[in-house]
């Protein structure tokens, strides 16, 4: 498995290309923005899109994906608690950019389910929290997790949006994200990469004194 980080948008959003070399099959992780720039990686790769994977629905993770939709007639899928705010253009932020857009996903996700393509498998894990229907992307044979704005290096996702809430988030990073294997190296929404163990130790929203939230 290759994960190509892509950085798009105004928010400086992370965009994942997941690929299988042998196969040159791949799926998109949250493509936030800039369709034009994942497009030239796919087509200058040789690499074969098979679907979209969205962890929440806040525009800045979604505003692509009605451009590779059309280019490639791939399916979307999204947490099936994400439903209501992934067609609103309010709850997901897009109105105040200027740009309403809201969408609706192919396949709806739940906990435990297991998607795959071809080589590619991934696990869903429920994270509500920052968004209440929020998920994460679990490659347990890779030990690669893709947590969208959930949990962020020695950091966590906001709460003050549409359906956010600080308690349920600090929950299911604890009960979900902190009993998987420490050596975990965790794809974040935004910013560089970390590892389980490592945030474990270290995220200061994840202490006893439950962190200073910015």
């Amino acid at each position: 498995m290759k994960v190509e980080t892509m950085v798009l948008g105004n928010m400086g959003t992370n965009c994942f290309i997941v690929s299988d070399e042998a196969t040159s099959e791949a799926v998109v992780i949250d493509p936030g923005d800039q369709a034009y720039v994942i497009k030239d990686y796919l087509d200058g790769n040789g690499l074969k899109l098979q679907a979209i994977l969205l962890t929440h629905g806040h525009f800045d993770h979604i505003m692509a994906v009605g451009e590779l939709v059309s280019a490639y007639g791939v399916k979307v899928y999204a947490g099936a608690k994400e439903k209501e705010l992934l067609a609103n253009a309010d709850a997901n932020l897009s109105r105040m950019t200027g740009k309403a857009y809201g969408i609706e996903a192919d396949e709806w996700l739940v906990e435990g389910q297991e998607i795959t393509f071809g080589n590619l498998q991934f696990r869903v894990i429920e994270t509500p929290g920052h968004t209440i229907g929020g998920v994460c992307f679990y490659c347990e044979k890779e030990g690669i997790l893709f947590a969208g704005d959930t949990l962020f290096c020695e950091s966590i996702g906001r709460t003050d949006f549409p359906t956010g809430n600080y308690e349920t988030l600090i929950r299911s990073i604890k009960e979900k994200l902190l009993k998987l294997p420490g050596t975990t190296r965790v794809y974040t929404g935004h910013g560089g990469d970390t590892l389980i163990n490592y945030e474990a130790a270290n995220n200061p929203f994840l202490d006893d004194e439950g962190g200073f939230w910015l």
